[in-house]
């Protein structure tokens, strides 16, 4: 069943290794899994979660920088998966120039909405994998976003940085996309052997109290070689620990979504 409104989720954290693109393959594989229509536009120069999806970055068909500066052309960048319903655009090193070349343009902020309005509405969630940074591009992506998902690993330094994230999410919000909401915090790499990854849960779930997700992602060597292969770990290992846990994220997902859809159909009591 079609949602009634397409959901943009941007993936940030300008902290390198808490696992965003993992996250944005797998819980988009778990989506697609789901039935759900679902796009990754990959939008970090490394291209990992084209060539974590099977896509090539060489392919010459189109990408998102095309898209950014042409941005009718996007449809041409949408590539098929090895799962029925996701698709992606993919990125390039060429993105890299992005940054300096958006950054004398009128409305630089809102290339990248301009392009995914020319996809319209075939897609019931649009994943937007970031660089890790807060340069043009991420800025580009959250105000062409409705949602904020801000994958963190359980390790010492987790918190390390979320302030400034939230700061540029409150700016983003406030000046140029207030339609911006903040989804919420999903853990990563976790290891209940360790006990430090216990009290970051502890702590994260304190600071971001009613935004962390339930579900927490552990730390799995399927996820970690999924990638090499082309594949989410739901087409390398369905039985995985990590597979299962994106399954579960992904529900997870769908659920506060229903939900909230829910509170906001539901007649005002007199």
């Amino acid at each position: 069943m079609m949602a009634t409104m397409q959901q943009i989720i941007v993936l940030a954290n300008q902290k390198g290794g808490v696992g965003k693109t993992t996250t944005a393959i797998n819980l988009a594989a778990s989506l697609a899994a789901m039935e759900k229509r679902v796009l990754v536009v990959d939008c970090d120069p490394q291209a990992n979660a084209s060539s974590g999806l099977g896509i090539a970055s060489d392919t010459g068909k189109g990408s998102i920088y095309e898209a950014l500066f042409s941005p009718e052309r996007i449809t041409d960048a949408i590539y098929p998966s090895q799962l029925d319903y996701l698709d992606v655009v993919p990125s390039t090193p060429d993105l890299v120039g992005a940054e300096l070349e958006l950054v004398d343009r009128i409305g630089r902020e809102f290339y990248l909405r301009e392009a995914l309005q020319n996809i319209g509405q075939g897609y019931e969630y649009i994943l937007l994998d970031c660089p890790p940074s807060l340069g043009l591009v991420t800025v580009n992506a959250l105000c062409a976003a409705n949602a904020l998902l801000v994958p963190l690993q359980c390790e010492y330094y987790a918190l390390e940085g979320i302030a400034h994230l939230m700061r540029t999410y409150e700016l983003v919000r406030k000046r140029l996309n207030p339609g911006l909401d903040f989804l919420g915090v999903v853990l990563t790499m976790f290891d209940r052997r360790n006990r430090l990854s216990t009290q970051v849960r502890n702590e994260v779930r304190n600071y971001f109290a009613g935004k962390a997700f339930e579900t927490i992602i552990p730390r799995n060597v399927r996820l970690s070689e999924a990638p090499s292969y082309g594949k989410p770990a739901l087409c390398y290992d369905h039985r995985s620990k990590g597979t299962q846990a994106y399954l579960a994220l992904a529900s997870e997902l769908t659920r506060r979504y229903a939900d909230a859809e829910k509170q906001n159909t539901e007649p005002v009591s007199a």
